[in-house]
């Protein structure tokens, strides 16, 4: 795939900008053909060299850049030759999926585990064991905590995970027995 029609994927530029954030973004949305310097990009894009560099770093950390480096003779300064591999895109979008559904899984897990309690007035949530250690008063006003119902957000969880299984084609079946 062309980086135009990976630029052009809302997923990917929504995953570009949470890799390099705003003011990386050009950097990672003009992608040249070839090799290009990191001064060449700043003046481009008329950017701050060290805003270029983070989101090349970043780029690079993530497998969606690499970088040669040339040793100019008389000078003996650097120069780094970034080229850039949006190829690597897709799989790297399936592998945060993958995190993302193994967090939810614990996440679901803990709050299927625990029985939680909330201070309505400050909005603070207590897990069972704190709430008892806390004779079931707010540490912060003194109120009353009162059991909290999570049933709502661990559906919620069960959908989030069900269509990240869907979309990754992982059973739930073979997931739980890996777990097991």
């Amino acid at each position: 795939m062309a980086f135009e029609d990976l630029l052009e994927d809302p997923v990917i530029q929504k995953y570009l900008h949470e890799l390099v954030g705003p003011k990386g973004m050009p950097v990672a949305a003009a992608p040249p053909d070839g090799e290009v310097t990191d001064e060449e990009l700043a003046e481009e894009l008329g950017l701050e060299l060290n805003d270029v560099r983070r989101a090349l770093f970043i780029l690079y950390e993530n497998d969606l850049a690499t970088y040669r480096r040339l040793r100019d003779e008389d000078s003996g300064w650097l120069t780094y030759l970034w080229t850039f591999h949006y190829e690597n895109i897709p799989e790297a979008l399936e592998s945060e999926m993958y995190r993302l559904l193994e967090a939810l899984e614990e996440r679901r897990a803990y709050e299927r585990d625990n029985e939680f309690y909330l201070c309505e007035t400050c909005g603070i949530r207590f897990e069972f064991a704190e709430a008892m250690e806390f004779g079931f008063e707010c540490p912060e006003c003194g109120n009353q905590v009162e059991t909290m119902e999570n049933t709502r957000l661990v559906d919620a969880m069960d959908g989030r995970i069900e269509r990240l299984r869907d979309e990754l084609n992982v059973d739930a079946e073979t997931e739980t027995e890996a777990e097991a």
